[in-house]
Formats: C-alpha cells, sequence, structure tokens
C-alpha cells in the first residue's frame, strides 16, 4: 500500500493530493483544447470540472490493484497539472504513470521533474517490478519525455482504436526495477 499525505517537494514543484480550493487552477489547464488533445476527454467545461475534481480529492493512495493515486503538479503556488500512478496487477507487480501540464508550461522539465516522482513512488515505494506509459504517437514531446527518463519504447499500435472520431494508435513505454536502480534518478 502506497498513501500520500504529506506533500512532496521536488527542486521546483510540489506534489500533494488535489484539493476542493483547487477548482479553479484545474479548470485553467483542464479547458484548453490543446491540453485535452490526446486525452480521452474533451476540454472540461466548470461542471464537468467540478466533477472530475471530486474524484481527484479520494484519489490520494494505492491501497489494492485497480487504484489510482492522483496528486496535483503546483508550481509557485498555482496548480499547473497532474501527475498519476495507477497501481495495475498486484500479482505482476505492475503500473502505469501519466502526467498533464498546463500548455503554457510545456518544455519546462516540470513533466519530467513529477514523472522522476511517481516513478520513485512506484518503483521504490510500492515495490513495481514494472512500470508502463502511453501516449498518441502524434504526442512526440510526451514519447521524448518517456525516453529521456530511460523508458524503452515496446509497442507502436497503428490505428488500434477509434480516438475522438477517427482512427488513433498508441505508443507503448515501460522500464523494470532493475533497470530503475541503475537509473541516475534511483535513491
Amino acid at each position: 500500500m502506497l498513501e500520500i499525505t504529506q506533500p512532496i517537494k521536488t527542486e521546483r514543484l510540489v506534489l500533494r493530493p488535489f484539493t476542493e480550493a483547487d477548482e479553479d487552477d484545474m479548470l485553467a489547464f483542464e479547458s484548453i483544447p490543446e491540453v485535452a488533445r490526446y486525452l480521452f476527454n474533451e476540454p472540461r467545461t466548470r461542471e464537468d470540472n467540478a466533477k472530475e475534481l471530486a474524484l481527484r480529492v479520494q484519489q490520494t493512495a494505492l491501497r489494492k490493484e485497480g487504484d489510482t493515486l492522483m496528486l496535483a503538479i503546483e508550481q509557485g503556488g498555482t496548480v499547473i497539472g497532474y501527475t498519476l500512478l495507477i497501481w495495475l496487477s498486484e500479482q505482476n507487480k505492475q503500473g502505469e504513470f501519466g502526467y498533464v501540464l498546463h500548455s503554457d508550461h510545456h518544455g519546462s522539465g516540470y513533466a519530467s521533474e513529477a514523472s522522476v516522482e511517481m516513478l520513485r513512488l512506484g518503483f521504490e515505494q510500492l515495490g513495481l517490478h514494472r512500470i508502463i506509459g502511453r501516449c498518441d504517437p502524434r504526442n512526440t514531446g510526451s514519447a521524448r519525455l518517456m525516453e529521456r527518463l530511460g523508458l524503452r519504447k515496446e509497442a507502436h499500435f497503428v490505428e488500434s482504436e477509434i480516438f475522438k472520431g477517427e482512427w488513433g494508435g498508441e505508443l507503448h513505454y515501460a522500464m523494470l526495477a532493475r533497470e530503475w536502480a541503475e537509473s541516475r534518478w534511483a535513491s
């Protein structure tokens, strides 16, 4: 089990559970079409955003397989995105991480900084054997980020699903615990 009760501080960020007070900051990035472009949801309305926030404030722990840990990415007192870790399989010690950032902060290194901490939690705290990351093949920034973190590209699914009304693909990346232990980010 893994529960986040205290904020995680990095060099430039604070990763912490969402609170009701984050509604306006969350809407500021969740409502941007560019941010939602590669996500399954459309840009959020205020009503959609409030419903999603109500779910996120509860996602503070990984207690069992299938749970999601969702942390706000805060920079300079403002929530600029989120990062997550999903416990995919307890028996096989598998997880998945992800991230979403306000488009004003793309290219700043914040997604990398937050992702390193989620990988650290998955491998060093939860004891996962393998963590995956997925992205749309057109999302070259996300693909480059996972490669920079040391994840290997394992698959490219071509036109594997209908995504927002058209055929879409998916890239799968992964890292093993032993690869994490040998990385420059391991504790």
